[in-house]
């Protein structure tokens, strides 16, 4: 069994310097009374493949320095923050604009969930794979180095998926096993978001290092 630490998300310049606005704030993650606005699927909420979030599942071997150079970029395991993750790797002015545009395109709820969902999952990544054993090389990637890394992780084809990135940087049953924690604590809607707003905060993200990827159709 191959186990690779997870950075969901380091998904996006999206939320770096992002501050929740109150009613968001208050979400429990839980958007499943959203249903309806998310193409559905036995995956996780998603339909499988390359119609959903996931695109292929990758079974080679784990990017360890990746995994915990984005660990340690936001705050470290068992405090794992997105925005700061975010911040170190973009940038707070480029991020300040995704944040903006994220919330105009999927609503503040939906974002809210998304940042309560991606750091849930990190830590949980964390503690299975610290109970699996694994043991994580020095952090050495920063900055835009680290944030192009991450985006050529998730390529399958020249575009961008979220879950495929997860299986370069956890392994697939850490991977799996992360998704069925997050359809218990927020729902699969809440999954869904999650690998729905990656795909979009990658792609954004890899155009602001100008580097030119596929757009996802789950988006």
């Amino acid at each position: 069994m191959k186990y690779r630490l997870f950075m969901p998300a380091l998904a996006a310049i999206a939320l770096v310097g992002f501050t929740l606005p109150a009613r968001a704030a208050d979400t429990d993650g839980n958007i499943q009374s959203l249903v309806a606005a998310f193409p559905a699927g036995p995956n996780h909420g998603m339909p499988d493949g390359t119609a959903g979030g996931d695109g292929a599942i990758y079974a080679g071997p784990p990017d360890l320095q990746v995994a915990s150079s984005l660990v340690t970029a936001g705050g470290g395991a068992g405090t794992f923050s997105i925005v700061t993750a975010l911040t170190a790797m973009a940038g707070q002015t480029v991020a300040e604009a995704e944040v903006a545009k994220l919330t105009r395109q999927y609503g503040q709820a939906r974002v809210a969930s998304y940042v309560l969902v991606q750091n849930f999952a990190v830590d949980d990544a964390v503690r299975l794979a610290t109970i699996a054993g694994v043991q994580f090389p020095t952090a050495t990637l920063t900055g835009a180095e680290l944030a192009k890394q991450v985006v050529s992780l998730g390529l399958l084809d020249g575009t961008y998926y979220e879950g495929y990135m997860l299986d370069h940087v956890v392994s697939s049953e850490i991977h799996g096993t992360v998704m069925s924690d997050i359809d218990g604590q927020y729902g699969t809607v809440a999954d869904a978001n999650y690998h729905l707003i990656s795909d979009q905060a990658h792609y954004d993200l890899a155009q602001a290092l100008g580097v030119t990827i596929g757009l996802a159709a789950y988006h």
